[in-house]
């Protein structure tokens, strides 16, 4: 039978928990030790709660792109994407300084997760999960039948699943007010979103996921404009106690969460 372990590791001011399905060695060890080295150093230029960041450094001291680490520079141009592609829905610079917050915590993870490519490819594991703060980069390897069974958690109602979905390689990712509170901003008028709402995303990469996640929770229930041209494989935009699904850039159903009271 194959083992399954977890290591977690405080990392981007909460937890990176990396699950993998497979034996342990200390080829994995070092590929963990890989993948959270690559998490810690991006929270070194990113974080925006370092005064020494690059992040904060460019915001403080007035520099240029060219004068921070390249890695910014990448994060900026996909943002400018984001920002063009959802309607200002996405605007990390929407403060009047550049703040990738609600991108670069996926596109990290993403990066790091290709610590496993060796691995993977080699059989030396079946799958691997990266869960940074409960958005997840779920890998699985070609050889391997193993599906990633992923609970969504309602809003509002304690211990009860919204919906599930299942994934063999991807990434899911959710945002909204239940865990956080008032903390998402529509970019376009400044008003934090009162909630209670939440949007999960499936996509093939984290930083799609999370940044859409973040963009179907700012646009609410009633606002599903921006969805054709989101590169995402499917979702759900959950408020007030209505569903949204979405798949394939359409929507798929619509109707009263049969859990609401």
């Amino acid at each position: 039978m194959t083992g399954v372990f977890t290591v977690v590791e405080p990392v981007m001011g909460t937890v990176a928990s990396i699950t993998v399905v497979g034996e342990r060695t200390p080829s994995i060890d070092g590929a963990i030790a890989a993948c959270v080295a690559r998490l810690r150093d991006d929270e070194r230029v990113f974080s925006t709660y370092r005064d020494d960041s690059d992040i904060s450094r460019l915001r403080d001291e007035g520099l240029d792109l060219r004068d921070v680490d390249p890695r910014v520079a990448e994060v900026a141009e996909r943002c400018r994407e984001l920002r063009e592609r959802s309607g200002g829905r996405f605007d990390a610079s929407w403060r009047g300084w550049f703040d990738p917050t609600g991108y670069v915590k996926g596109w990290s993870t993403d990066a790091a997760t290709r610590a496993f490519d060796g691995v993977l490819a080699a059989g030396a594991i079946e799958a691997v999960g990266v869960n940074v703060g409960g958005d997840m980069r779920l890998r699985t390897a070609a050889t391997s039948d193993h599906v990633w069974r992923i609970g969504i958690a309602h809003p509002t109602h304690e211990r009860e699943l919204l919906a599930t979905v299942e994934v063999v390689d991807g990434a899911v990712a959710t945002s909204g007010t239940a865990q956080r509170g008032a903390h998402l901003v529509d970019p376009r008028t400044g008003v934090s979103l009162a909630g209670p709402v939440s949007a999960t995303v499936v996509a093939d990469h984290l930083a799609t996921a999370d940044a859409w996640a973040t963009v179907a929770a700012i646009a609410g229930i009633d606002d599903l404009e921006w969805m054709p041209v989101a590169p995402v494989a499917s979702g759900i935009v959950w408020e007030h106690g209505r569903s949204r699904r979405f798949a394939g850039g359409v929507e798929v159903s619509a109707f009263r969460d049969a859990t609401a009271r």
